[in-house]
């Protein structure tokens, strides 16, 4: 009986130890900044209405997946450690990069996927985006008091600023609407009433790309709000057009 005993104490310790040496997932961190100082924030899957009565219809997006976004727009030092150039027009390490067009946006993260050995640097697509700027339902579509959050028209002096410099949103991100229009992902194509899930917009274009979040050219606030879609052409490159870049896990 003793002998029996001994042995199934032996067994349930040793069951013991490989259960202790087996390591439980590690959670994802909520933020990361990679090598060239690029600081990202986790945003958590969820639902919210996107569009508006002006950019209709008003529908249900279901974001199932988890991404990064980054939490400011790329600065030109950050353009200049991947891209060795900096085309922007007004210089300043802390300025957000622009004359920079859609299609140099995906230079941009070709090179920085190559830099950082990994796959999974992007464009939001123009969900994530929306959803990111209403912080999942947390922000109005149009902000209240928009010189506590954007540089604008009404008092930018019509030029980009150091990014980071007003108050963030809910989420932690700074400059979604105003300082520079950001590129998106997806090309240009007219809302489903129905809901969708992690919807990627058309599968090509007929030349028209979507910008989002106001420049700080504009004086009118409508431009500013979370689901105002700007639309032009993927090779246009102008000193209010700049990225914000994502990730995914």
């Amino acid at each position: 009986m003793r002998k029996r005993f001994l042995l199934l104490m032996g067994a349930l310790g040793a069951m013991a130890v490989m259960l202790c040496g087996q390591r439980s997932p590690q959670a994802p961190s909520r933020e990361f900044a990679n090598s060239v100082g690029m600081k990202f924030v986790r945003i958590t899957p969820g639902a919210f209405k996107m569009g508006s009565e002006e950019e209709g219809p008003i529908h249900e997006v279901t974001l199932s997946k988890a991404y990064y976004l980054q939490t400011t727009e790329v600065t030109q030092a950050q353009w200049q450690a991947v891209m060795g150039t900096n085309p922007s027009a007004s210089r300043g390490p802390d300025l957000p990069v622009e004359m920079v067009s859609w299609n140099d946006a995906h230079e941009f993260l070709r090179k920085l996927n190559a830099k950082e050995k990994d796959t999974r640097y992007r464009l939001p697509t123009e969900a994530q985006w929306e959803y990111a700027c209403r912080a999942g339902g947390q922000e109005p579509d149009e902000a209240p008091n928009l010189d506590e959050v954007a540089w604008w028209g009404k008092n930018s002096g019509h030029h980009s600023h150091p990014v980071g410099q007003k108050n963030p949103n809910a989420w932690g991100l700074f400059d979604m609407r105003g300082n520079l229009w950001e590129w998106v992902q997806d090309w240009y194509g007219p809302y489903s009433a129905k809901p969708q899930v992690d919807p990627q917009g058309p599968p090509s274009g007929d030349g028209r790309v979507v910008l989002r979040g106001g420049g700080c050219e504009r004086t009118d606030a409508a431009y500013f709000r979370c689901a105002y879609r700007g639309i032009t052409g993927p090779g246009l490159r102008t000193n209010f057009f700049g990225l914000r870049c994502a990730r995914t896990f």
